[in-house]
């Protein structure tokens, strides 16, 4: 499989919207309800793994595979690069002054968690540019996303 950085940015930025859906829906959740920065977190991230696995699923599916091996398939893909992306961004967000502590309506916490996303980007592209080289992360559904 090519594993080159534009193949590596392309998974990367797939990995990253069912990340971004869950680990804001995560942020504003746990923001709205008053929850202390490490439930917020957990929330954020719990909800990040649904949703980067059921974006990848929904393509597998869609491929005709079956379901558990859909699911083992999306496991296999996500995993590493989900976990990278989400210890990056939340490390980002408890770090950012103020940032967890900010309301929704406060510009510092819609630029930490944009910042904490863009960096956590950054930082997994080539995390999934090595996996890809070896023929894992997303290299085992790409042949799947091409029929």
């Amino acid at each position: 499989m090519d594993a080159s950085w534009k193949t590596a940015a392309s998974a990367t930025l797939h990995c990253l919207t069912g990340c971004a859906i869950g680990e804001v829906l995560g942020m504003v959740v746990g923001t709205a309800l008053g929850l202390p920065a490490w439930g917020t977190v957990v929330l954020a991230v719990a909800l990040a793994f649904f949703f980067g696995y059921a974006l990848t699923l929904r393509g597998v599916l869609r491929a005709g595979v079956g379901f558990r091996v859909a699911v083992k398939t999306a496991l296999a893909a996500d995993t590493v690069s989900i976990l990278v992306m989400e210890v990056v961004d939340n490390a980002v967000m408890l770090v950012v002054p103020g940032a967890m502590d900010a309301g929704l309506a406060s510009a510092l916490f819609w630029g930490a968690l944009a910042f904490s996303l863009a960096v956590a980007f950054v930082l997994t592209v080539p995390v999934n540019r090595w996996l890809i080289a070896r023929g894992k992360g997303h290299a085992v559904v790409h042949h799947l996303h091409h029929h």
